[in-house]
């Protein structure tokens, strides 16, 4: 099976449409797959309902689509960063469906493992809980929360092999190997792919069955949220 192609546009060929699911990878700036997302907007895909930890920041990362209208609901866990999301939200042109971090992170590993559903504490007596079934399990409450399954999954990697296997780079991890198996296809994009055999077994967090297609990414201009710094002490 062929798996690696030239650029975004080409990993993404007849996989859009309006309406779609999307799991996307990530966490803030960090491990998203920019080149995805860039043929995303460059397509003008529409409608979409996007499941992600956050909407990156104004105009870089999912916040690009956003800036575009591209996406209708958005299903994430921490929004703060980002105005133009707040913007919309606030004036009812973007669903969305706040999720708590742990519980969004496994709603996708649910999903991706073919359970629809399982019962959690977080959120019990909150909003989080409104309209959610509620069950007593030795004498605690536990609400009822829906596996995610997407028509399509996009992360970020730091290496793989020929074959899909994937490394993920430390913090870059977060979010990008539940995503990738809660989807119908996954599409990938890392820094660099070696010839089958190259990888040591033993590190790779994602196999290569989850990836259907991938691209190399590299060159990236890593982007920082915040940057802070001290005064320089005086000599």
């Amino acid at each position: 099976m062929k798996k690696i192609y030239p650029d975004a546009a080409a990993a993404l060929d007849g996989l859009l449409f309006d309406g779609m699911h999307i799991c996307a990878g990530g966490f803030g700036l960090c491990g998203i797959p920019e080149r995805l997302i860039d043929a995303i907007r460059d397509a003008g895909t529409k409608d979409l309902t996007i499941a992600s930890n956050n909407a990156g920041i104004d105009g870089e990362g999912l916040g690009k689509l956003l800036r575009t209208r591209q996406v209708k609901k958005m299903i994430s866990s921490y929004v703060g960063e980002n105005k133009e999301f707040e913007r919309q939200y606030l004036a009812g042109e973007l669903e969305v469906e706040f999720c708590p971090q742990g519980t969004l992170a496994e709603r996708c590993r649910a999903g991706g493992a073919g359970i629809p559903g399982f019962y959690t504490k977080t959120g019990v007596g909150t909003a989080v809980a409104e309209g959610k079934e509620v069950k007593s399990f030795d004498g605690q409450d536990y609400i009822l929360e829906r596996g995610i399954f997407a028509d399509l999954a996009i992360i970020k990697g730091w290496k793989a092999d020929e074959s899909g296997n994937l490394i993920f780079r430390k913090t870059a991890r977060n979010f990008n190997a539940p995503m990738a198996t809660a989807a119908k296809i996954c599409v990938a994009e890392v820094e660099e792919i070696v010839p089958v055999g190259s990888l040591d077994p033993d590190t790779i967090h994602l196999p290569g069955i989850y990836v259907k297609r991938m691209i190399i990414g590299a060159p990236y201009d890593k982007k920082i949220e915040f940057r802070t710094t001290r005064p320089r002490e005086a000599v």
